[in-house]
């Protein structure tokens, strides 16, 4: 097999020895996260998004050589490997190339070409594809291989059957459809037109075409459902002059009798099988790349998403918006503990309102009640303004925020939610879900299917497997990153922990429960079925607050502890200092004594010195807490509220190929364009904006019948 070290190390710009260093710790095992955090001096701090990029494609390129070397067997079996075929092998570079150099040896359905074999044709469909006869007339020739008892009943019938043979073999000769693979996308157009009279959000695609070179992803995507919902017909355009000369350049001999032949049968080839091929095969690898940019941009969301601050130290009321069934409510504590739940019937008429603000307001006083999260699903709208209303009258300091609700209704059907709230129904289930994604959003939405959070475009077309690796790999980072309280830990959390799968999780919640909380992270080891080199991926990721040693509540790993205590006596620290957070001075005295110097003092390089000081200074320190706090509201506003050039503020709730969307406080996402973000060029807004970001926006226009509201950003 071709090493794919050195290709590797060159798409990603990276050294050789590293990337080849990372492959082998991928190989022993270690989870990416451990990798990224705990193995810096082998990757030379490699963030872990470019480390996860790296062991996806190099899943993906061993599959290639995997593939490769399947093709060179089933050649090699059929005894027709040649030194060039060999080297063709070698030379592909994608899945492809390797398949169009196996396309000819590869099984096939009975073919118009495999019945003439069958006929004893393909001597005069040599004959004919030679073109060096230079006189004579290849229907005297074709008069030999006659034979009615095969079917053959005339040289007509010969010749046909000879042109069949020749027509699948320039189908299926490689170095003509890898030049027709490229002139296709550099001349091709993507077509769709209307497939119905009925209006549909595809309008747009009606009467659509542009350039295979420049079709937008989301395009693409589009015009695919489109097509799936029968709203559309899709096709690639390819000008068939350019197509035939391509073919007559690369098949067709002038000066011969049958030169004419070769080219009709060009013809007849692109027509009949290169054209409709070529065309599944382009539109596949459009598709394959704008699947593989939602999920992209899936990922980016689902980061910001997840590492949102959490509202510490409040207890909070989550509200489940409905409208025959009523709002549904839970107070939960500042642990996300259940403490009171009931059903309000807002919308419910004059007294439905009034015995509504009654029972939320006696919660609200009962349990002192800090902040109030709305799902933003059906009847939010009219649950916020009783919320801002409310408010208003009762002498609380409260504040609500609207709360994406979307796999809320997921949750609450699974088993996890039954075995949480078993003697819950299922819409208070959602209630508390909404009012802990508030507190916490990560903890919470650990527990959902990661593509029904709701965040990306055109998630559910995606193919399924290759867009569950992308997310679960965001969300393996996310809980890596802010680490996980072993003692209150749900297995849910727990189970994207590093090293720790759902079985582990089970154990460690049961023993949890057994034996009363973790003292220490030594006694993991405890654990049924937990062990050496799970602890070893897990540790670093768990944490112990108030535990024996204050070193289990960083993200210090076990294996750096002795490493950590010689840098504190060589500072002239302890341990109750580090748990007195009276550290200040600590990067000074590493600067005085030279960092490269105390680095080798304690046995460790520099980057994980830094880590170890870092977690010195602030043990138990949460990284989200370095961002903005969510934003609370105390009024409502509606779009009738709204006028052009009104500015707001909002939180970006999702960022999509052409702009954003803003929640500006009206229910209804507002839109800003990719062009109404900056005055600068920019390719993808996520290259200036991510989800949950604070922004200042002005109001360009409104359109309440289609429920939309344009912003800009500009000024």
């Amino acid at each position: 097999m071709i090493d794919v070290i050195p290709r590797l190390a060159k798409e990603l710009s990276q050294p050789e020895r590293i990337v080849a260093a990372v492959a082998a710790l991928i190989d022993e095992g270690n989870t990416i996260p451990f990798i990224a955090r705990y193995r810096k001096e082998v990757h030379n701090s490699m963030d872990d998004q470019l480390l996860y990029e790296l062991a996806d494609r190099l899943e993906r390129l061993r599959a290639l050589e995997k593939r490769r070397e399947e093709v060179r067997a089933a050649i090699e079996g059929q005894e027709k490997m040649t030194p060039e075929l060999s080297a063709q092998l070698d030379a592909a570079r994608t899945l492809a190339e390797i398949e169009d150099i196996y396309r000819p040896f590869k099984p096939k359905r009975r073919t118009r070409a495999m019945i003439a074999r069958e006929k004893g044709l393909q001597p005069l469909a040599d004959i004919i594809f030679a073109q060096d006869m230079e006189s004579g007339d290849i229907f005297e020739i074709a008069l030999d291989y006659v034979d009615p008892e095969k079917g053959v009943e005339s040289a007509g019938d010969a010749v046909a059957g000879a042109c069949d043979i020749i027509a699948e073999n320039i189908s299926d000769d490689a170095s003509a459809r890898k030049l027709l693979r490229e002139m296709i996308f550099r001349v091709g157009t993507v077509t769709s037109r209307a497939a119905t009279q009925d209006d549909s959000v595809y309008r747009m695609y009606y009467e659509f075409s542009e350039p295979v070179k420049r079709i937008q992803h989301h395009r693409m995507l589009a015009m695919n459902r489109g097509e799936k919902e029968g709203f559309l017909s899709v096709s690639l355009d390819v000008p068939e002059e350019d197509a035939l000369n391509l073919l007559y350049n690369q098949f067709v001999m002038p000066g011969s009798v049958t030169s004419r032949l070769v080219a009709d049968v060009c013809a007849d080839a692109w027509k009949r099988l290169l054209g409709p091929s070529m065309e599944r095969e382009v539109r596949g690898a459009l598709t394959e790349e704008a699947d593989e940019q939602a999920i992209k941009m899936f990922a980016l969301n689902l980061r910001p998403l997840l590492m949102q601050p959490p509202l510490r130290g409040r207890v909070t009321m989550g509200l489940d918006p409905g409208y025959r069934t009523g709002c549904k409510v839970a107070v939960v504590d500042a642990t996300g503990k259940v403490l009171d739940m009931g059903v309000a019937y807002i919308t419910h008429g004059e007294r439905g309102e009034a015995e509504s603000a009654a029972m939320l307001s006696r919660m609200i006083q009962k349990h002192a009640v800090g902040a109030i999260a709305i799902g933003n699903g059906t009847a939010s709208r009219e649950t916020e303004r009783f919320v801002a209303g409310l408010l208003k009258k009762t002498k609380t300091s409260a504040k609500y925020m609207i709360v994406n609700e979307a796999g809320a209704s997921v949750y609450s059907a699974s088993k996890l939610a039954a075995e949480e709230f078993p003697d819950f129904d299922l819409t208070l289930r959602s209630a508390v879900s909404i009012a802990r994604r508030l507190q916490d959003p990560l903890a919470e939405l650990v527990k959902i299917d990661p593509k029904s959070i709701g965040v990306g475009q055109y998630q559910h077309d995606m193919p399924p497997a290759r867009l569950a690796q992308s997310l679960d790999g965001v969300v393996e980072s996310c809980v890596n990153a802010v680490g996980v309280d072993l003692n209150t830990a749900s297995a849910p959390l727990l189970t994207r922990v590093s090293g720790i799968g759902a079985a582990l999780a089970k154990n460690i919640v049961a023993y949890r429960e057994e034996h009363g909380p973790f003292g220490q992270r030594r006694d993991l080891k405890r654990v049924p079925k937990l062990g050496p080199r799970a602890f070893e991926q897990a540790a670093g990721f768990l944490r112990v607050p108030g535990g024996r040693n204050i070193l289990d509540n960083t993200a210090v790993h076990p294996e750096s502890y002795d490493a950590a205590e010689k840098l504190l006596s060589l500072l002239g620290y302890t341990n109750a200092d580090v748990k007195s957070g009276t550290l200040d001075e600590l990067d000074g005295r590493i600067r005085a004594l030279g960092e490269a110097d105390v680095a080798k003092e304690i046995g460790v390089g520099i980057p994980t010195l830094r880590d170890i000081a870092a977690e010195l200074r602030k043990p138990g320190r949460d990284p989200r807490d370095d961002l903005p706090p969510p934003m609370l509201r105390e009024d409502v506003l509606s779009m009738d509220d709204l006028a052009p050039g009104m500015k707001l503020t909002g939180t970006v709730r999702n960022v999509i190929d052409f702009g954003v969307f803003v929640d500006i406080g009206v229910h209804q996402d507002g839109l800003v364009h990719i062009s109404e973000i900056t005055n600068r060029f920019i390719r993808h807004p996520s290259e200036v904006l991510r989800v949950g970001d604070t922004v200042s926006v002005t109001v360009l226009a409104i359109e309440p019948q289609k429920k939309r509201i344009s912003l800009t950003m500009k000024g």
